[in-house]
């Protein structure tokens, strides 16, 4: 993806010097960078690089040790995420933002019909008319290229690919400004992933979402990111736009993981 224009505006996340060890070696620290409306961030780097457990800190399902999150919502109030109460952020993950996980169920409720699971974020804005949840359901099949005849289906009956697409018109329905995604072409075929990476690439252009997508595939990160952040051991090596971290790598893990591709 070419890089995004200049930002005017405040960033939307705002990290600053985190880092969480759970044992030695394992974890991450010192990480810092902004995020902006718009704006897709990869992190990459081999299994124990730390780049998950970075991700649960980023999306406040994991207080780390040291650092802080800004966060500004959509009035462009700042919230410092780890000072703010547990029921805000969960507000937050209900609303404001979404998470796409690798396994799809994790993130579906699969004993609810596919409108089902879309519509339970709108009821956690309050919407409770019947016919309005199931309207705003069957669009955002039809968005993420699902048929809205299946509307009254279980997660369970849809192949691997449809769930991960169900997984996000469940989090994309209420409008969310940032989107945590972890591995979401993982486990899929090569023709699935390609379909779902067109309809990413869409999806946030025309939203205007702010992404941060941890994933090992390189293709996959540059086909999605703006920037990119690679990881070794729990320390960010290097980062910068995508296009020149994996055209002229400068740290030799980065050489390594982009020679390992070719």
């Amino acid at each position: 993806m070419c890089p995004i224009a200049e930002f005017s505006e405040p960033p939307l996340l705002e990290v600053q010097a985190l880092s969480h060890l759970y044992a030695p070696g394992k974890g991450f620290e010192n990480v810092s960078f902004k995020l902006w409306p718009g704006e897709v961030l990869g992190i990459v780097g081999e299994s124990g690089s730390g780049k998950t457990t970075l991700l649960n800190a980023l999306s406040a399902r994991l207080v780390p040790g040291q650092g802080e999150v800004i966060y500004r919502d959509r009035h462009q109030q700042p919230h410092a995420l780890y000072q703010i109460s547990e029921r805000q952020r969960r507000m937050l993950l209900r609303t404001e933002w979404g998470i796409v996980w690798q396994q799809p169920l994790c993130g579906l409720r699969p004993s609810v019909s596919a409108g089902g699971n879309i519509s339970e974020r709108l009821m956690a804005l309050g919407e409770k008319h019947y016919g309005k949840l199931r309207e705003q359901a069957a669009k955002w099949m039809q968005n993420v290229e699902l048929p809205p005849s299946r509307l009254d289906d279980l997660p369970t009956t849809f192949s691997g690919g449809m769930q991960q697409r169900l997984q996000i018109a469940r989090n994309l329905v209420t409008s969310p400004r940032l989107m945590f995604m972890d591995e979401p072409t993982g486990g899929l075929d090569v023709s699935v992933q390609a379909t779902l990476l067109d309809l990413l690439r869409t999806l946030v252009r025309d939203m205007q979402l702010a992404v941060i997508i941890v994933t090992h595939d390189l293709g996959v990160a540059r086909l999605l990111s703006h920037r990119l952040m690679v990881m070794q051991q729990g320390v960010v090596v290097e980062q910068g736009l995508t296009d020149r971290v994996l055209d002229d790598p400068h740290h030799p893990y980065t050489q390594l993981l982009v020679s390992s591709i070719l």
